[in-house]
């Protein structure tokens, strides 16, 4: 039973910072509940022929949460954990991350539930063609726009580009992002996420006077954000004196050395247990170390009122998404810990996505000294206005995040409402 009450927390967190959001903006009821409930759950079923011969039948979901700043936009897992309000919670997620940034998409999130380990590469493509299968109608580089997320990658992406491609009887490339440079991925694609959190943790940190060369930072997590947040940190002359993945979780407090931990993650299977130069410490023990930066960049809910009273950090930037649940917000508040939102730390990711859907569109090719550029740009303007409007109405980094984002789509939707109200006049 308990199992279930965490699969329904990111939702539940969502709508509570959501309310907290709408009631300083006095929204419209019709928009409130409107803005809170998906445009659309799909739900499809579909089978594939596994390598040994057997059919197995496989459950996926895609939730286009909003489209009223433009196409929806998100991710697709593969995890078996995957569940219907996990993916609601996502998509909505999607929608406040891309207003907050001022990216003209909407939210929108897709998973499949299977665990991607146990799958060969053959399978994995069939499952991708599948599902890609079953939702064509629904996909459209206009209208539902995926990406990879957790369990999936590059490959995952370019099955689904060319599966799309052939029921449509033409390449379309820019139906989805996050694929291989040769299959039209954008430079930059793959560490955007990454380099975003290690964007957005240096303003944070410049915003409390802390000096970067002075700094420490646990990370949770070591996927793909991780991993390129720590190496860009590293790079600027932080401290990562914490690490942890799956496996294992490691502290040195001299410092890990993130080049030397990345090869030795690359030779081992991608993964870091039994890394040499630091000592071993639970899991759950990383969160409260004593560091000026704390980086979830792992799953969500895994800061509660349970354990948020004994974080240490000054800082927590949320690499993942979710990481933090609404019932701890109080209390890190009253802690003096200054939380920078996932729908602000994490946007590189769809930043540089929405970068790969307009080359993708406009058949070009960007440097990638233009692509960090212009994320590094859009990723400041929105961190200084989030703070702005949280010193106006005197609210967390998060609920000011939430504003911006609320009062942007509701604005958008209710013209798009006004437009579709008025009257139609006959042609003669």
């Amino acid at each position: 039973m308990s199992t279930e009450i965490i699969k329904q927390n990111p939702f539940q967190s969502m709508i509570d910072r959501f309310n907290i959001a709408a009631d300083i903006l006095k929204l419209d009821e019709s928009i409130r509940q409107k803005l809170q409930r998906p445009e659309k759950q799909i739900v499809v079923n579909f089978s594939i022929v596994l390598d040994n011969g057997n059919v197995q039948n496989f459950e996926g979901y895609r939730v286009i949460h909003n489209t009223a700043l433009g196409p929806s936009k998100g991710g697709i897992r593969y995890d078996t954990g995957v569940n219907l309000d996990e993916v609601k919670a996502l998509a909505a997620w999607m929608t406040w991350k891309s207003a907050v940034t001022g990216i003209p998409f909407g939210g929108a999130k897709g998973g499949i539930i299977c665990d991607p380990r146990k799958h060969s590469k053959a399978e994995l493509e069939k499952i991708t063609r599948g599902y890609t299968k079953a939702l064509a109608d629904i996909f459209g580089p206009e209208k539902d726009v995926p990406a990879p997320d957790m369990g999936t990658g590059p490959d995952e992406m370019g099955w689904l580009m060319d599966e799309f491609s052939l029921v449509h009887g033409k390449p379309i490339h820019a139906v989805v992002t996050g694929k291989h440079l040769h299959s039209g991925g954008s430079l930059g694609r793959v560490e955007a996420t990454g380099r975003g959190v290690s964007i957005i943790t240096l303003l944070a940190l410049q915003k409390l006077k802390l000096r970067p060369a002075r700094s420490t930072v646990a990370i949770q997590g070591f996927g793909n954000v991780g991993l390129h947040s720590a190496l860009f940190l590293y790079e600027k002359g932080l401290k990562i004196v914490a690490v942890s993945d799956v496996s294992e979780a490691f502290y040195n407090p001299e410092g890990l050395n993130i080049p030397e931990l990345i090869l030795y993650y690359n030779l081992n299977n991608k993964n870091i247990k039994g890394y040499p130069n630091s000592v071993a410490i639970k899991h759950e023990d990383l969160l409260l170390l004593d560091v000026d930066v704390l980086i979830p960049a792992a799953k969500e809910d895994v800061i509660t009122q349970k354990n948020a009273a004994d974080i240490k950090a000054k800082i927590i930037v949320e690499g993942a998404n979710g990481p933090v649940s609404s019932d701890a917000d109080k209390i890190l508040h009253d802690n003096n810990v200054l939380v920078v939102p996932d729908i602000l730390a994490n946007a590189g990711g769809v930043t540089v996505s929405y970068f790969e859907w307009l080359q993708n569109s406009l058949l070009e090719s960007w440097r990638i000294h233009q692509i960090n550029t212009r994320l590094e740009d859009i990723l400041e303007k929105g961190f200084e206005t989030v703070f702005r409007i949280a010193l106006k109405h005197n609210v967390t980094p998060r609920i000011a995040a939430y504003i911006i984002a609320l009062q942007k789509v509701a604005d958008t939707q209710s013209v798009k409402e006004v437009a579709l109200d008025a009257p139609k006049f006959k042609q003669n």
